[in-house]
């Protein structure tokens, strides 16, 4: 069952953007060894355990365009099969023999799971504010970014406001890639999203575009966004509703421009990394990536 559950979510294909961080981190200093191989292939199993889990978390039933492992095999399996990857990966972190690239990825591994709880104490608390989502996708998303590119100049034997500076920039465009994911949950389309539109706000997630939405709903529309997320109770043609309101309120565009300040703030941190064709390759990754609402 591990190899069959676990296939079926790397064969379900993905961007791979977390590993290519640390890969390309990695080559941007001129690093020599193999190792960054393991710990390319380590980020990217963190990132496949926590998917499983999310998927049970939320009930989903797409990833990545397919049907999500728990819907196939149920939610035990997906949970043990999950756990078993996330152990895998320690062990790849070990085999690279360097104690800070292992204390980077395990506190990265720590804060994502206090991310997953945050987002959880959050759900369908229409009073949350801007700055608590920052919180969620900071712990949720942002951490294994950060964690990717910083693994990369330490691995290297870089000095420390190199492996700061990677660190921001690897934050910093995970703040910017989960405001572009959360907008196009409400106005992309499945195909790019690689999850079914919608399911955020169908799951009472105090996303970006909500948060705006709310904060700039007229009176006479409270009532409806307290019914549609804090109660849960939603009627067919309240996501179009919720569509309409958001496009007159200019909240989706708002979320895109903020994903453009933050990946203005990503390439300022990567500025001052070496000058070479891999810290082009990543500013080129970071601006294609928070691009996809264009």
């Amino acid at each position: 069952m591990i190899p069959e559950l676990a296939g079926h979510l790397i064969h379900a294909g993905g961007k791979r953007l977390r590993p290519m961080l640390t890969l390309a981190s990695a080559r941007l200093f001129d690093y020599a060894g193999e190792d960054h191989v393991k710990l390319a292939a380590a980020v990217e199993l963190i990132h496949g355990a926590t998917l499983l889990h999310d998927d049970v978390v939320d009930a989903s039933s797409l990833r990545r365009g397919a049907s999500t492992a728990n819907t196939i095999w149920g939610n035990k399996e997906s949970v043990l099969v999950g756990d078993f990857i996330f152990s895998r990966s320690f062990e790849l972190m070990v085999e690279a023999k360097n104690l800070d690239v292992l204390r980077s990825l395990s506190h990265a591994s720590s804060i994502i799971a206090q991310g997953e709880v945050l987002q959880l104490t959050t759900q369908k608390n229409i009073a949350a504010t801007f700055e608590t989502y920052l919180q969620v996708v900071r712990a949720k998303t942002a951490a294994l970014f950060a964690a990717a590119t910083e693994v990369g100049a330490q691995i290297s034997g870089r000095p420390a406001e190199e492996e700061i500076a990677m660190r921001r920039f690897g934050e910093d465009f995970g703040i910017a890639y989960q405001l572009v994911d959360d907008a196009l949950d409400y106005a992309g389309f499945e195909y790019a999203l690689g999850k079914t539109v919608g399911d955020d706000f169908r799951e009472g997630k105090m996303t970006a575009p909500v948060v705006f939405a709310i904060e700039r709903a007229r009176e006479e529309e409270k009532p409806f966004w307290r019914r549609v997320i804090a109660e849960g109770r939603q009627e067919p043609g309240d996501f179009e509703k919720a569509q309409s309101l958001m496009e007159r309120d200019g909240v989706i565009e708002d979320t895109f421009e903020c994903a453009r300040d933050y990946t203005q703030k990503a390439l300022d941190a990567l500025s001052k990394a070496p000058d070479n064709e891999y810290r082009e390759a990543l500013g080129d990754l970071a601006l294609t990536s928070t691009a996809r609402g264009s």
